[in-house]
């Protein structure tokens, strides 16, 4: 038979013996699992910053790209003006005659064209000074469409940030990807019209400069201006609507950044709740170091929700 085994007095005593003191004396691991935890969260959004950060790096290259066409596309439509002007100066502004020039090229393949539904737009074109439909602007979103106005007017970068706040990301990715389909649409509706225009203009440049050709290279020069200025006016949107994207990205890096320095907060105070719990262990008034630790446990567990929650 085997001996009864009793635990001494003096264990005993260092026992918590009620349902409180039980609480208490798992206040050194709970705290320990509560600052791992807040740990885990102050890195997680300090990654999250650093990722919205390279996201907005690399928005700001795309931006420059439009702005680099924008640019580019103005300047040609300058020089496509300039020429003209003086083409106009020499020779006088004259209107092209449609059916002058179908009767030149009978009988080449550019009368053919002509003949073609993009050879009747390429022709309205010339003789109307007009384009085809650029499809103008979608119906953006309010806050969106607010964001863009306030940049265009200049002002400060907190209103612009205070706007864009109200703005979900996906809302922009949306008018952002809304602008990049018009351009391509506009893009595919002018290229038939640019072939045509390119052939006739080959075969005029086959025989001596008289009335006629001078005539064309007005109409020529008047539409590719407003093909540019066009096309300008729509990288323009597509790179303001970048630079908003980069604007909300930078915003969102700040708020991950911000949350992962309270979430480091948090963790110090837990971890200061497991030293004052741990020392708590060897001392006589241990329930006072126990509630102690326990209210800075309890207080970094609420902070970590306040800033989980509204942060």
């Amino acid at each position: 038979m085997s001996a009864k085994i009793e635990i001494p007095a003096t264990l005993k005593d260092d026992l918590p013996q009620s349902r409180w003191g039980k609480v208490l004396a798992s206040t050194p691991i709970v705290m320990t699992v509560i600052a791992t935890a807040l740990a885990g969260l102050s890195s997680s959004e300090m990654t999250r910053a650093q990722y919205d950060r390279s996201m907005a790096a690399q928005l700001q290259s795309k931006a420059g790209d439009q702005w680099s066409y924008f640019q580019a596309k103005r300047l040609r439509a300058a020089l496509q003006r300039n020429t003209l002007d003086v083409l106009r100066g020499a020779t006088g502004a004259r209107a092209l005659d449609p059916t002058a020039l179908t009767a030149r090229l009978a009988g080449t393949p550019a009368h053919e064209l002509l003949a073609t539904p993009a050879g009747t737009s390429a022709l309205d074109c010339l003789t109307h000074a007009t384009l085809p439909s650029a499809g103008g602007d979608a119906a953006r979103n309010e806050g969106v469409n607010g964001a863009l106005a306030a940049v265009e007017a200049g002002k400060a970068d907190a209103d612009v940030d205070a706007l864009l706040a109200k703005v979900k990301p996906a809302e922009l990715a949306t008018a952002l990807a809304d602008a990049t389909q018009r351009v391509r649409s506009f893009d595919a509706t002018l290229k038939p019209i640019n072939a045509v225009i390119d052939a006739v203009e080959k075969e005029l440049a086959q025989h001596p400069a008289d009335d006629l050709a001078r005539d064309f290279t007005q109409a020529r020069l008047t539409y590719a201006g407003q093909r540019y200025d066009a096309e300008s006016r729509q990288n323009q949107v597509v790179a303001q609507l970048l630079e908003l994207q980069v604007r909300k990205s930078n915003l969102s890096a700040e708020r991950h950044h911000a949350r992962s320095q309270r979430f480091f907060y948090g963790m110090l105070a837990a971890q200061l709740a497991v030293i004052i719990s741990t020392f708590s262990i060897a001392a006589r008034k241990r329930n006072f170091l126990w509630a102690l630790a326990a209210s800075a446990g309890a207080a970094a567990v609420g902070f970590a929700a306040y800033v989980y929650l509204y942060v």
